[in-house]
């Protein structure tokens, strides 16, 4: 690693500071002797173009300029006939035609070590928390493949969130991919915060990607916490930054959960994506980002993905793209949200394909039946709001009726209390009990159905699905 303006720390190594010359914050390659230079021929935009520079796509690049002695970073992007691309980080205020570029790196590596737990980094992993520099155990390349298909291990151990909406009814599991899901504005950062305080994982890697600037302050203070940050590394990249650190951004959190992962440890890693209009390489760059959490040889990464979506909509390209790829999905309730019950998590859409392989039996009949009681007494909503419900007409509903303001204030949660995960199962179980003292439960129904078959005109009625 590069030592920063002479720095050193008190064992002599060399030191990551917030202030750095643009050719010592560049990822070096100290396998590359060749040094390729070129200069540029014209800015379109934010994209430069150079003419006789024979560099790769991802390559890391330092323009010069002749005029203004400043410098700029930039990667190469593509190429258009003899003329290579680059995209600079920054902006391209001051290029001027003929300034000279020069290629630093073949690719883009960012410094991943345990010192970067407690800190908060921009999307090149360069402090700006103001608290000094980083000590790097390694750099890794933020561009790289996901586990091997056969060699991911069976996902068969929960992850406690600490939420009890999501540990009872859609539990998740170490390295499963979850969607996340809601308009903007009913609580998607503070449930990732919730997480981040309360969850079973070693570690938290938070991707703070297009938020706007004030959210970001907003976030780390009264969302995650002193207590969260402790065991975290978030990567900053806001909505005015150039799209290209954006999307350096989210990789190089990518990388350094992976890190984590590979020490053996269980990582979350929280990850927001937007609703803008996309190219459609785009798709194809989110896939490669959410196969790269899982399960490995040793530890896990376990993904959360929140996506902003348009009122009641989950039918937008980016939300599909995301749920084609996730092995579940929390879908955040603008209702629920109104009125006054957090987290708004809607338990009928939300879903966890693991949950099977990850809780008993018993947990696993108990968020069925507590779902089960949630849709009869919306049914009965709907028929109250129209005058047409009638108590006693129909036993599911009643119970739901007399079972929803308990369902209600078990599900319901402080962002600053936690809820144990042995807890919450058991909470699920009494629930259920509660439940079947008021009327027969959904699986009783089914069994005595069951045992009353008899055929009606040529074919069998079962009386249930």
């Amino acid at each position: 690693m590069t030592q920063a303006d002479g720095e050193v720390d008190a064992r002599g190594s060399p030191t990551m500071t917030e202030h750095r010359s643009a050719r010592e914050n560049a990822p070096l390659d100290e396998t590359s002797q060749l040094v390729v230079t070129g200069k540029v021929s014209k800015v379109v935009g934010v994209v430069a173009e150079c003419e006789e520079f024979n560099c790769p796509v991802g390559s890391q690049c330092v323009i010069e300029s002749g005029k203004t002695r400043a410098t700029f970073e930039a990667e190469v992007v593509g190429f258009n006939d003899k003329r290579t691309l680059l995209m600079p980080y920054g902006d391209v205020v001051g290029l001027s035609r003929g300034d000279c570029v020069r290629c630093v790196a073949r690719t883009h590596m960012v410094p991943v070590g345990r010192s970067l737990l407690g800190r908060v980094v921009d999307g090149r992993v360069n402090p700006i928390d103001g608290k000094g520099g980083l000590r790097s155990d390694e750099r890794r390349p933020i561009y790289a493949a996901g586990p091997h298909p056969l060699k991911r291990r069976r996902i068969i151990e929960p992850l406690a969130t600490g939420i009890r909406a999501i540990d009872a009814l859609c539990t998740c599991g170490k390295g499963q991919r979850m969607g996340v899901f809601s308009e903007a504005g009913v609580g998607k950062s503070a449930l990732l915060g919730m997480i981040a305080r309360y969850t079973s994982a070693d570690v938290n890697v938070i991707s703070l990607v297009g938020e706007r600037g004030p959210e970001v302050r907003e976030f780390l203070d009264r969302d995650l916490g002193a207590q969260g940050l402790k065991r975290s590394v978030v990567v900053v990249a806001t909505g005015e930054q150039p799209a290209l650190l954006r999307v350096k951004a989210a990789f190089a959190s990518a990388a350094i959960a992976e890190f984590f992962r590979d020490q053996g440890m269980d990582v979350v890693s929280g990850e927001p994506a937007g609703t803008e209009e996309f190219t459609p390489s785009v798709f194809g760059m989110l896939r490669r980002l959410v196969e790269r959490a899982g399960q490995s040889s040793g530890g896990s990464i376990t993904g959360f993905f929140a996506v902003s979506v348009e009122p009641d909509d989950m039918n937008d390209p980016i939300s599909d793209a995301i749920r084609s790829v996730v092995d579940g999905h929390v879908w955040l309730s603008r209702s629920l949200a109104d009125r006054g019950h957090y987290p708004a998590v809607d338990a009928l859409a939300s879903i966890s394909r693991v949950m099977n392989d990850v809780v008993s039996r018993e947990q696993r009949e108990a968020a069925l039946e507590i779902k089960r009681l949630i849709a009869a007494y919306m049914e009965a909503e709907n028929l109250m709001n129209a005058g047409a419900y009638v108590p006693g007409s129909n036993p599911d509903m009643d119970t739901a009726m007399r079972m929803m303001p308990r369902i209600r204030e078990c599900l319901a949660q402080d962002v600053l209390e936690s809820s144990d995960f042995t807890s919450t199962g058991e909470l699920m179980v009494r629930l259920c009990e509660e439940s079947r003292a008021h009327g027969t439960s959904f699986h009783e129904k089914c069994g005595q159905v069951r045992g009353m078959r008899h055929v009606r005109g040529g074919k069998r009625d079962n009386g249930c699905p």
